[in-house]
């Protein structure tokens, strides 16, 4: 089982830079260029909400999962 992170598309969706977004954030440029690249094992609650809040979205819309175990069929 996967969790993937969309921070990329939502933000091509939004047209935000990581400069931008860092800014309006609070989070630095390193930090979120990980969360956007999916090389983070965990993201803060507080990070979250405010990336969230920034680009107007929902947690759903950043976090996908992906079910490593079912087959082409759909079937575990």
């Amino acid at each position: 089982m996967s969790i993937i992170l969309r921070l990329d598309r939502v933000m091509a969706d939004r047209k935000i830079s990581l400069n931008e977004l860092s800014e309006r954030v609070g989070v630095s440029n390193v930090n979120l260029s990980k969360i956007k690249t999916g090389k983070v094992s965990a993201v803060r609650f507080s990070t979250l909400n405010a990336i969230c809040k920034v680009l107007n979205c929902q947690p759903g819309d950043i976090l996908e999962f992906i079910d490593d175990d079912e087959d082409e069929n759909g079937v575990e």
